[in-house]
């Protein structure tokens, strides 16, 4: 990565590191140089933990990816930025997906939800899906973990041996 774009777009190490809130609750485990780091590992370590995050159904998933990054030393930035796959928007088809694949898994069949935001629906109807929906966002979300690391790490893989060779080329060239 040019120097240019990780002074631009990526935090600066030591405000983190100095950062008073967060080292009270975090302590020494901010020191880890793959925090904030872009190499191969780093990276698909963070798209596992943000993408398994965002199918958590919780609140303050950007918190929780940003303690699973700085537990599993990943890409802290890119690990809670991949929680806003599920957003606002895409989180109701998301986790009605997620929904009908813990069906699936679990073999009963699915009920027909009509959604309404109050809390006595919230009780009523979540009592009668828990299992399917929270196996369903476990499933999904370990699929995408995996899908995604593999993916950057294949993809990384690829984008250094087209790099060796364009480079062998130019030196044959000379």
């Amino acid at each position: 990565m040019p120097k240019k774009f990780i002074k631009r777009y990526m935090p600066d190490h030591n405000k983190i590191r100095n950062n008073p809130q967060l080292n009270r609750f975090f302590g020494t485990l901010l020191h880890d140089p793959n925090l904030l780091h872009l190499n191969r590992r780093s990276v698909s370590r963070a798209f596992a933990v943000g993408l398994f995050m965002a199918f958590v159904p919780v609140p303050f998933q950007m918190f929780l990816s940003a303690a699973g990054a700085i537990v599993f030393r990943t890409n802290l930035p890119i690990a809670v930025g991949l929680v806003w796959v599920s957003n606002p928007i895409t989180m109701p088809p998301l986790f009605y997906f997620c929904y009908k694949i813990g069906t699936l898994v679990l073999q009963t069949p699915a009920h027909h939800i009509q959604f309404v935001l109050s809390s006595t629906w919230l009780m009523t109807e979540l009592a009668s899906i828990w299992q399917p929906f929270l196996l369903g966002c476990f499933v999904v979300g370990s699929l995408s973990a995996l899908i995604g690391a593999t993916a950057v790490r294949l993809l990384w893989r690829l984008h250094v041996i087209r790099h060796l060779k364009q480079r062998r080329l130019r030196i044959k060239k000379i």
